[in-house]
């Protein structure tokens, strides 16, 4: 079937630009020194030449005449031959991003099922060239990972992995933190009087009820932005499978599956659309719905463990009061930063007794700052 008057326009102008996309790449292949970045650049030439070919035995068909590509190799400009490689590189990416949009809109408009053959397994290729054209103007040699952080980079805004640690180990340390603190205060303050144990029970309480809120709205916080970035997820796979599908086969091929290999599981998975759409989920932003602490479990660790943490300062004074309660504060209260900072090592894989001595020397210069300025405010509370 021949082209009509609008379509004939059309692929004579996507065939114009295949021409001029082939010779720049040629001309860059012969100034490029890197045996393989020249290499790339000649495959893109041959793929361009392709299209080209294919258009040219279109119009041919409806015009009788062959398309004459000395014309456009001629009027290349000056940019084209001469210009700095990487601005080429880029100015090439931006054609093959519109060349793709404009096959795209070609495509609604052809019925012949041959025409639109042709322009989608173009435009399938525009896409893929303007992935390796971006990593090239980088000055990067396209990769499973920089084509994947090409295509990363586009989708700006997904976040990536985020999440509060509901650890016991962590409540415990911010309560006895914030209470010792105000314990060495009040008593610099005071002396040591009755006011530090109520000073220090209220402490534990705020400590322990804002501690909970905030592990219960952070559980939430991150059960909401798995939500939404599946629902993103869900509508990039929408508008553009073909990227989302060759974003997990570069996954694939990044945990060390063969081109071949990865490409095939990511087309069975993508026959699975709820499990194609986790699997990209889980790849590209290490979100899964299975990891995510329950809210009240996580609630209810960090209130009481911050509660036992604060609790720990305030105990002598439930027994006697001036000096004695604070001195005694002062030494349970140390011993449990080294034994709490000791216990941090199940986590951080750091020696117990290197991040026992690190909490230790914290909570002491603590103490000793919260002391000295609850001095200096009674002093200045006895000159009034």
């Amino acid at each position: 079937m021949s082209l009509d008057t609008v379509n004939l326009a059309t692929v004579e102008m996507m065939w114009r630009r295949e021409v001029e996309a082939a010779t720049t790449y040629r001309l860059l292949a012969g100034r490029e020194h890197d045996s393989t970045r020249r290499d790339i650049l000649l495959r893109l030439a041959e793929q361009e030449d392709t299209h080209a070919t294919r258009w040219a035995e279109r119009i041919k068909m409806t015009t009788g005449r062959e398309p004459d590509r000395s014309e456009v190799e001629r009027g290349l400009s000056w940019f084209q031959r001469m210009g700095d490689s990487n601005v080429v590189l880029h100015r090439l990416e931006q054609e093959e991003t519109k060349a793709e949009a404009e096959y795209n809109q070609l495509m609604a408009r052809l019925s012949d099922p041959t025409d639109r053959q042709i322009a989608e397994e173009a435009m399938l290729e525009e896409r893929d060239h303007a992935v390796v054209l971006r990593t090239l103007a980088g000055g990067v040699m396209p990769s499973p990972r920089s084509t994947l952080d090409s295509i990363l980079h586009r989708e700006r805004w997904h976040v990536r992995g985020a999440g509060w640690i509901g650890d016991a180990i962590y409540g415990v340390n911010d309560g006895l933190g914030a209470v010792f603190g105000i314990v060495s205060g009040m008593a610099g303050y005071t002396g040591g009087s009755e006011v530090v144990l109520a000073a220090g029970l209220a402490g534990t309480l705020a400590s322990a009820l804002s501690m909970g809120a905030g592990a219960y709205l952070a559980s939430k916080s991150e059960r909401e932005v798995y939500e939404s970035e599946v629902s993103r997820e869900r509508l990039e796979i929408e508008e553009d499978p073909h990227e989302e599908l060759l974003e997990l086969e570069l996954f694939y091929q990044l945990k060390g599956f063969s081109p071949d290999e990865a490409r095939g599981m990511a087309e069975r998975l993508q026959k699975e659309p709820k499990q194609f759409l986790h699997t990209l989920v889980h790849e590209e932003l290490g979100l899964s719905e299975a990891a995510f602490p329950n809210p009240w479990r996580s609630t209810v660790s960090a209130a009481v463990s911050t509660a036992v943490g604060g609790f720990i300062p305030i105990i002598p004074f439930f027994f006697t009061v001036g000096m004695p309660a604070v001195m005694a504060s002062f030494v349970i209260s140390t011993m449990a930063h080294f034994a709490v900072g000791a216990s941090k090592a199940l986590v951080t894989m750091r020696p117990w007794w290197a991040t026992g001595l690190e909490m230790t020397a914290v909570g002491i210069l603590e103490a000793a700052v919260t002391y000295g300025l609850g001095l200096a405010f009674a002093g200045y509370s006895a000159h009034r």
